[in-house]
């Protein structure tokens, strides 16, 4: 268990990462939205393509629908994320954002009949309070925040699926899947949207790129190695680095209710993920 942690706070720091490089050629550069989450897939596929042992890619996993519904959930969670961004400051993106992890952790007792403690629920719950002060719904909740909100449900299942689908082939087969079915699927939209290329936003667009390719095969490696319910609360470790990444980038810092909402979140998603669950 404790190599999962160790390798979800890997995955949590790189995200953010990716996603700052996106907003900064969103609101900066005039990226479309859609075209840069084409660019994210069809970059990681050519990224992980070298990286896969021979014999290791089966072409017969391709007809399996589970495959491509967990493609398609990361698809629309990415292109949702990247259009949130566009308006919204990047705490309070990614605070809207958790509403996925505990949408997973439900998900993976329901679905996946795993076992959790009662405590640990409350705990989950209380996140769910801390999404609701960074969301504001029906006051201060913009468009933007809808879309994170929107991309944190999407994402939320693809957690959960990246451990219902973690034993059907290998972690860099099972990336190189959901990179190809990204690539195929906005292929369209990205063409129509090609921007004005500078040497300085390739290099950005490669970072956000390279760092979402990353993290998202560093997630499914630990969700081979422990269970969704116990990994999902280590989720909220990006909102440390996107409230850090989106201070230094843009001087965006959340409001006073997001700040609370931003503790909850950190402070019951830890404390989650140090209770047992049941044997």
């Amino acid at each position: 268990m404790l190599r999962a942690i160790v390798i979800m706070f890997v995955a949590m720091s790189l995200i953010p990462i990716g996603d700052g490089a996106g907003k900064m050629l969103v609101t900066r550069e005039g990226f479309n939205p859609y075209f840069l989450a084409w660019s994210r897939f069809a970059l990681g596929m050519l990224m992980v393509l070298p990286l896969l042992p021979k014999g290791q890619l089966d072409a017969r996993m391709f007809f399996d629908w589970r495959i491509w519904l967990r493609g398609m959930l990361i698809v629309c969670s990415i292109s949702s994320i990247l259009t949130a961004l566009q308006t919204a400051p990047l705490p309070d993106v990614f605070g809207a954002f958790f509403v996925g992890p505990i949408l997973s952790f439900f998900l993976s007792v329901w679905f996946l009949k795993e076992q959790i403690t009662k405590a640990n629920t409350i705990l989950l719950l209380i996140g769910f309070c801390g999404v609701l002060l960074v969301v504001k719904p029906g006051s201060g909740m913009s468009v933007g925040l809808g879309f994170a909100v929107l991309s944190g449900l999407f994402y939320g299942c693809f957690l959960t699926a990246n451990r219902w689908l973690s034993n059907t082939a290998p972690p860099r087969a099972l990336l190189f899947s959901h990179l190809a079915i990204g690539a195929v699927v906005l292929l369209p939209v990205g063409v129509a949207n090609i921007p004005v290329f500078t040497p300085a936003n390739v290099i950005i667009m490669t970072v956000s790129a390279a760092a979402s390719m990353a993290a998202n095969l560093l997630l499914v490696v630990a969700y081979r190695m422990a269970p969704a319910s116990r990994l999902a609360p280590f989720v909220y470790f990006q909102l440390v680095s996107a409230t850090a990444m989106g201070w230094m980038l843009f001087g965006d810092l959340p409001d006073a209710f997001s700040i609370v909402g931003l503790l909850l979140l950190i402070g019951s998603g830890i404390s989650a993920a140090l209770i047992k669950p049941k044997s």
